[in-house]
């Protein structure tokens, strides 16, 4: 897809000012490898609007996911338009009025240790560093963490739920799903961030989407064009830890 306002991830894969591109059908193409290289969480989008056709198209491609025993375990919702506007709206109603659903599961396991917990508030750390939010102003950061109940201004959003009776092997063919939905949203020049803080309106969103009773709301994902400019975007990244933490090669 070539663009003049080429998007975060087609700027600069590396941080080198590079974009390195195959040709296909007299298109730009990006490769799944940049695209592993370049995705990340985008928390803040601009205000131009996404042909809803593509991100169906994406999902469609996605569906070709592994899955064990060929179950393909999710449902996929897409909310855009007006449909969105009044998602937002009921969520701030519940919000202002100091509500919130009873999640469906644990986004992080109880009681989680070092390094995994450590990670974790590393990257909340950075995050709001980024922000100029230090620690003590707990009333700003849990004004940003709202942000998340708007999509980041994305234009649109999308859920991935299971069947209760779904178990963690079907939950990892959700999360393969899930990943090459955001690698072919960085191919198509789109930007994303998955949410599974929606889980903590779970009932709210069931009942939003038609869900049918007991169906577990996984996770949400905003979808737009990033804000490259804005620091939430532009000034951090993620790390990941040495491979000699979490790799083993035996022979």
């Amino acid at each position: 897809m070539e663009r003049d306002d080429l998007s975060l991830a087609q700027i600069d894969v590396y941080g080198k000012g590079k974009f390195e591109t195959g040709r296909k059908q007299g298109m730009s193409v990006m490769k799944v490898s940049e695209a592993i290289a370049y995705r990340r969480s985008v928390r803040a989008f601009l205000d131009q609007p996404v042909d809803v056709a593509t991100v169906r198209n994406i999902v469609e491609q996605a569906a070709r996911a592994a899955s064990g025993g060929n179950v393909q375990p999710w449902h996929v919702d897409i909310v855009h338009g007006e449909a969105l506007a009044r998602l937002k709206s009921i969520i701030a109603e519940k919000q202002a009025a100091g509500q919130m659903d009873k999640p469906q599961y644990h986004v992080y396991p109880p009681g989680l240790t070092n390094p995994w917990e450590a990670r974790r508030r590393e990257v909340g750390e950075m995050m709001y560093g980024a922000l100029a939010i230090p620690r003590e102003d707990k009333a700003k950061r849990l004004q940003w963490f709202a942000n998340n109940f708007r999509f980041f201004d994305a234009p649109v959003a999308l859920f991935v739920s299971l069947d209760p009776q779904m178990g963690l092997p079907q939950w990892s063919d959700a999360g393969a799903l899930l990943n090459s939905i955001m690698l072919l949203l960085c191919e198509a020049g789109l930007d994303s961030c998955p949410q599974e803080c929606w889980a903590m309106y779970s009932e709210t969103l069931g009942s939003f989407l038609g869900h049918p009773e007991g169906r577990v709301l996984w996770t949400g994902m905003s979808i737009g064009i990033a804000d490259k400019d804005h620091p939430v975007n532009a000034a951090w990244r993620t790390p990941r830890a040495p491979t000699d933490e979490w790799l083993s090669v035996h022979g």
